[in-house]
């Protein structure tokens, strides 16, 4: 079992763009040194709270400033997109940084209608993705006899590709096409069992994967004490609320008592989107996250965690690389 890293780059209130980014890079930095296996940024638009909407760049600049540790999309908005310009950024990537580059695949938008029509694709009404994962994979893998289209770079450069969800229909896709699956748990937990279940008793070998891999996605925030732990998560659970509420923001510096700043109804809601998650000391961190290994039995596991304060959020990331490795997952 691997530990891997998720980061939306967030912007927190009292910075900007350009903090956020020297703080993702730092971050990444300590993060290899910690024996994280990946390096993910995910895709996101519109959303005051987040730096890695332009994923390739953050994903070259991230990768630039590291030297081992694989780094790559978790996700990238595939129906945002050309499966020819993906396969070329990627590709580019791929040549710049060698064999390190993943790409992540999500099926949903990441954003509203009027900012899915500003990045100028039109929304079909039919789903489209398993064909342009599969015009995707083939522009960059190698070149077929009489193939008029091509990719450069790209082109032979057989990035790893990995199908994102929240639902089964991933987990079906996936298996369909022998490709690793992540399920994002971290905020999305309802379908997690059936989703592991599914792609794990459907999965087909392939030319890039003989046997399933899942990979389990969870929220950690831990730090030296439980309170400042719990203290912690109040940015992101603010963050959310606001996020759901139709309200997003950079992400809110965290509260004492999150029952002053919002609703019960709305602390329950997103509680539950929080629910696979482990927050305390080390100790506590350690049982949280056991229980979801032992019911789950995720290959890997994919860890976030929003917390305002950067030197804190370093942290909550050692004390999780810590409480992995206890746990028998092999640091990278």
């Amino acid at each position: 079992m691997r530990y891997s890293l998720l980061d939306l780059a967030p912007i927190p209130e009292g910075a900007d763009a350009a903090q956020s980014i020297r703080n993702s890079t730092a971050l990444a930095q300590a993060a290899e040194g910690l024996g994280y296996h990946r390096y993910w940024l995910a895709e996101h638009h519109n959303m005051p709270g987040i730096a890695s909407s332009a994923t390739a760049v953050m994903i070259g600049h991230i990768a630039a400033h590291t030297k081992r540790m694989r780094v790559g999309s978790g996700g990238v908005m595939l129906p945002n997109h050309s499966p020819l310009v993906i396969a070329e950024q990627f590709g580019t990537l791929a040549a710049i940084h060698g064999p390190r580059i993943d790409l992540g695949l999500g099926r949903a938008p990441g954003t509203d209608m009027e900012t899915a029509r500003a990045l100028r694709r039109n929304m079909a009404a039919q789903d489209t993705f398993p064909q342009d994962v599969l015009e995707l994979m083939a522009y960059l893998g190698d070149p077929e006899p009489g193939q008029k289209l091509h990719a450069i770079p790209g082109e032979g450069s057989k990035v790893p590709v990995w199908i994102l969800g929240s639902s089964l229909y991933g987990a079906q896709l996936a298996a369909h096409l022998g490709l690793p699956y992540a399920f994002a748990s971290h905020f999305a937990p309802d379908m997690l069992g059936q989703a592991a279940e599914v792609y794990r008793r459907d999965f087909k070998p392939s030319e890039v994967l003989s046997a399933p891999h899942f990979m389990m996605a969870m929220n950690i925030f831990a730090a030296d004490t439980p309170d400042h732990a719990v203290f912690l998560k109040t940015s992101m659970q603010q963050a959310f609320i606001r996020l759901r509420s139709g309200q997003p923001s950079k992400l809110p510096r965290p509260v004492e008592r999150i029952e002053e700043v919002a609703p019960a109804g709305w602390i329950a809601r997103v509680d539950h989107a929080l629910s696979v998650s482990a927050t305390g000391d080390a100790l506590q961190v350690r049982e949280q996250t056991a229980r979801l290994i032992e019911a789950y039995q995720p290959d890997e596991v994919m860890i976030s965690g929003q917390i305002h304060d950067p030197q804190a959020r370093i942290r909550s990331f050692e004390i999780a690389a810590e409480v992995m490795q206890s746990l028998g997952a092999e640091p990278s």
